[in-house]
């Protein structure tokens, strides 16, 4: 059966349907197709033990990468079901976002990130300076446009349409677009170079489109991809936070204390925000509060009109997603909290550290091993193919980036323990 004969959603055209390989047509819609390829990967399942806040292992309780992705896709799906069934513009019948699309994005916004959470992406990207950098976003994009596929030893991509890559695609302006302007920020927030007809296939043009690189081209997004990115705030506002208050890094006495080292102007702006989270961290309903709270952020997303020049191509462009000020703000907050209690505490700070060592440690060791001519086999086999079949250094630095990328931090500790810890790692291991 053909999805065209039972499928009907005016807000989607040809152009959004369209993949660079032709489709396989079954009983499934092409976003169901998008989203159900993405959750039966190695490259998924792998979330389940990478770290979102708190190393793999460390608590009972704790949001892994997995957990998160899953949140943000509930959080996701209903922000968009509730902009169709509230705004004017929409109707969830046949004119509305389509829920499985960003759910697939959802699902997908982490899906290249590496182990140790964001300092292993901060680690990779120092050791990838000089071959094009590292950054999860665009490794994300990596992995389902060109090598979440194995075949024949070979790394393909899993022929995404273009409304699916184009919401994956939270940032869009390249790397060498910040390094041909030494005073701009290079640490996050690009593509790869290599990336730049992928940014071509979605914005169907020859050239790049007619925005400033950085936050102009960045903040360029389809309505979908703004969903993800409220979403991925609401989640990491509400449940992380949720997490940290169960850890015990956010409790009553340590936000009190927190909250007398701000300044004034922030204490003032804050106040009534500080007492709701004074609440949480008192509460033995913590579940019940985070919901509220999720509902909250879920009904401050609203739908406005704009132009510009994609919106006579696709309503993607058409549409975009405004957070009420408020909420927003009430966000910041969160994160904020976070940020200092949690990710700034000694704990993770350590952990910090012992993330960034093996990377680095394991990345130089393997560079230094095949670029030396030593070529002990340290790499399984399919990335030894791949490194000896690349040309240029960098081509081949990204195949051990990708290599680092994919392990889960349970995964990374091995290796580095087998290579350099003597008397630890056994012989028995799963074949990557």
């Amino acid at each position: 059966m053909n999805y065209k004969t039972h499928w009907r959603n005016e807000f989607y055209n040809e152009f959004d349907l369209e993949r660079r390989d032709e489709p396989r047509h079954d009983y499934r819609t092409p976003f169901e197709q998008d989203r159900d390829r993405v959750v039966h990967t190695l490259s998924f399942r792998r979330l389940q033990a990478k770290t979102q806040v708190f190393l793999s292992g460390e608590y009972d309780f704790y949001r892994t990468r997995l957990t998160h992705s899953i949140e943000v896709a509930q959080i996701g799906r209903s922000i968009g079901n509730r902009l169709n069934r509230v705004s004017d513009e929409l109707d969830e019948r046949d004119f509305a976002i389509d829920s499985n699309l960003v759910e697939a994005v959802c699902l997908t916004h982490d899906v290249g990130h590496p182990p140790f959470g964001h300092s292993g992406e901060r680690t990779l990207h120092r050791l990838m300076r000089d071959y094009g950098g590292f950054e999860g976003n665009a490794q994300s994009l990596r992995l389902i446009a060109d090598v979440i596929f194995t075949r024949d030893f070979e790394r393909v991509g899993m022929n995404p349409t273009r409304a699916y890559m184009d919401g994956v695609m939270k940032y869009k302006s390249l790397y060498s677009d910040y390094r041909e302007n030494e005073d701009a920020p290079v640490d996050r927030h690009f593509l790869y170079d290599d990336q730049l007809d992928h940014l071509r296939f979605v914005f169907d043009r020859e050239d790049k489109p007619p925005l400033a690189a950085g936050d102009e081209l960045n903040g360029f997004r389809s309505v979908e991809c703004e969903i993800m990115d409220w979403a991925d705030d609401v989640a990491y506002s509400a449940t992380d936070v949720a997490d940290g208050v169960r850890a015990g890094f956010i409790s009553e006495k340590r936000l009190n204390r927190w909250f007398k080292e701000q300044s004034a102007e922030f204490q003032h702006a804050n106040a009534r925000r500080f007492e709701g989270l004074i609440e949480e961290a008192r509460s033995d309903n913590l579940d019940g509060m985070v919901g509220k709270k999720i509902g909250e952020y879920i009904g401050a997303a609203s739908l406005e009109l704009r132009e510009n020049f994609m919106s006579e191509k696709t309503k993607r462009y058409r549409h975009a997603v405004v957070v009420d000020p408020e909420a927003r703000e009430d966000a910041e907050f969160r994160k904020k909290a976070a940020v200092d209690l949690i990710f700034k505490s000694p704990q993770l700070q350590q952990i910090e550290f012992k993330g960034d060592m093996i990377l680095a440690r394991l990345f130089e060791a393997i560079v230094e091993n095949y670029e030396t001519g030593r070529e002990l086999r340290m790499l399984p086999e399919l990335y030894e193919r791949l490194y000896h079949a690349a040309g240029r250094r960098a081509e081949r630095a990204r195949v051990v980036c990708d290599y680092l990328a994919n392990m889960t931090d349970e995964y990374a500790m091995k290796i580095y323990n087998r290579m350099f810890l003597p008397g630890h790692g056994s012989i028995v291991d799963l074949i990557v």
